[in-house]
């Protein structure tokens, strides 16, 4: 852990010196300063509810617990509460293409409750219990599915204001989200979420704001507070995001990681990777037509063992909505490419994602092929109707990258090795998503995707089609 924080101390120092020096990259007006945000965060810890002790504005059933003031004399002392729960009914037919030839349909329930403690303007700390538990699956929970009790989060926060921006340290449990999850995620999809153990670093000055972390991933265990951090991986890095001309946004970043059982299709070794990447996005149009993007390029170095490790991959996403016609229509393509292994080199050309977004690939999101080793093209329609409905078709087609490398899950393990096959071709799938956000707390969901087998699947066996529906219902405050 020491080595990961002298790295990610360098690495913060680094982005804070390319913050500080492109003064055309600030932004040049102050704006006006934003109505209060009551959204419901991804991240809970990033909620700010301090608004609230004007009661004045209070409109919401549970806005008396959003702020609940510790000291009569400073109002810089107060608590937060919020929780969630979460109700999905999943089935899946022909798992991982046929290896599990039957539907399996189970129930995921997740509950979570947080206390965020605020003493004074510089000191708090921040709490939040899960419990994931799984009904009916065949052949049992796995680890993305079930967690009895225990803490999502429980972290010490301290810093503030300075004279040139903001810094905070935080240590303890923490949740971790960067850019658009293909990277580092909380994996929100599968029933328990992902969290790590450690120490982070943010500061913001200007128009950037910079995170510096040294961390071990939180390994789930499915009984009571029995979670502990995993002593064989460490994770530690930095990440840049900064406000750039035209609205665009721009994410640089160097992320560090360390795993003692590295596993890919050649073999399982120590791998130590090193990823190098940039961002650049622009958000989605609101109130005229426009286009919008999220480009993406990241390579990686680093040793598997004896032999070298160079790895790469490019994503983009290219949009276009129409917010000032009916249903608000928004179009857009994605088109990604992740490099795979040559085994018959000393150099290991798997990507590794990390630890991306579980529904990496739409609503397929714990069945089916992850990001590593493939090439995919993913058109994708969405559109809104009345009384907050929104409706999205994609169709995803998927290729392998290197015809000497299998298919990997999305958490990162093999699971369709390449077997001699020198067919490309994976499959293609097709997909609908609706969703009902009944007022600001309680939303519904419903999924279908179908994955149509290809060439590879069919050569390597089994290759039947894979089914997959689900039902989701949750509600937050």
């Amino acid at each position: 852990m020491r080595s990961c924080l002298t790295r990610f101390l360098g690495t913060t120092a680094i982005l804070l010196f390319v913050g500080s020096a492109f003064p055309a990259l600030r932004a040049q007006q102050i704006a006006p300063a934003p109505a209060p945000d009551r959204s419901y965060k991804l991240i809970r810890s990033d909620e700010d509810w301090n608004f609230l002790r004007n009661k004045d504005v209070r409109d919401d059933f549970w806005d008396p617990i959003k702020y609940i003031p510790l000291r009569k004399t400073d109002s810089n002392w107060f608590v937060t509460l919020g929780g969630e729960a979460r109700e999905v009914w999943e089935q899946i037919g022909n798992d991982n293409w046929g290896q599990s030839p039957f539907w399996n349909g189970y129930l995921n329930e997740r509950y979570m409750v947080y206390a965020d403690l605020h003493y004074g303007p510089h000191v708090r700390t921040f709490f939040e219990l899960k419990s994931g538990i799984n009904s009916w699956r065949a052949g049992g929970p796995r680890p993305i599915d079930e967690k009895r009790l225990d803490f999502q989060s429980g972290f010490l926060e301290v810093g503030g204001a300075t004279s040139w921006g903001l810094v905070q340290v935080r240590a303890g449990r923490q949740e971790l989200e960067y850019g658009s999850g293909r990277l580092v995620d909380v994996r929100e999809g599968p029933n328990v979420r992902l969290s790590f153990d450690g120490f982070l670093l943010r500061t913001k000055t200007h128009a950037w704001l910079v995170d510096g972390f040294a961390m071990r991933p939180d390994e789930d265990k499915p009984g009571f507070f029995d979670n502990a951090p995993d002593h064989t991986v460490g994770f530690w890095g930095a990440y840049a995001t900064g406000s750039i001309p035209d609205k665009m946004q721009l994410d640089l970043y160097y992320l560090g990681q360390d795993r003692k059982d590295g596993a890919f299709e050649r073999g399982t070794a120590r791998e130590v990777r090193h990823s190098f990447g940039a961002r650049v996005s622009r958000p989605v149009a609101s109130e005229r037509p426009g286009w919008d993007f999220d480009d993406e390029a990241l390579w990686q170095v680093g040793s598997f063992g004896a032999a070298d490790i160079r790895a790469w991959t490019v994503a983009t996403e290219t949009g276009y909505r129409i917010p000032t016609i009916a249903l608000k229509p928004r179009f857009s393509v994605k088109a990604d490419v992740s490099s795979g292994d040559h085994p018959a080199t000393n150099t290991l050309s798997t990507f590794n994602p990390l630890y991306p977004k579980g529904n990496y690939f739409g609503v397929l999101a714990t069945t089916g092929p992850g990001p590593i080793n493939f090439i995919d093209v993913h058109p994708h329609v969405e559109a809104f109707v009345p009384h907050d409905v929104s409706l999205s078709f994609d169709w995803i087609f998927q290729w392998r990258q290197s015809l000497d490398d299998g298919v990997y899950a999305v958490p990162g393990f093999l699971i369709r090795a390449a077997d001699g096959s020198r067919a490309r071709f994976v499959g293609n799938r097709p997909g609908t998503e609706i969703r009902w956000q009944a007022n600001r707390h309680l939303w519904f969901q419903g999924d279908y995707g179908i994955f149509y087998a290809g060439r590879f699947l069919k050569e390597t066996q089994p290759g039947r089609n894979l089914n997959y529906w689900a039902l989701w219902a949750g509600y937050k405050f």
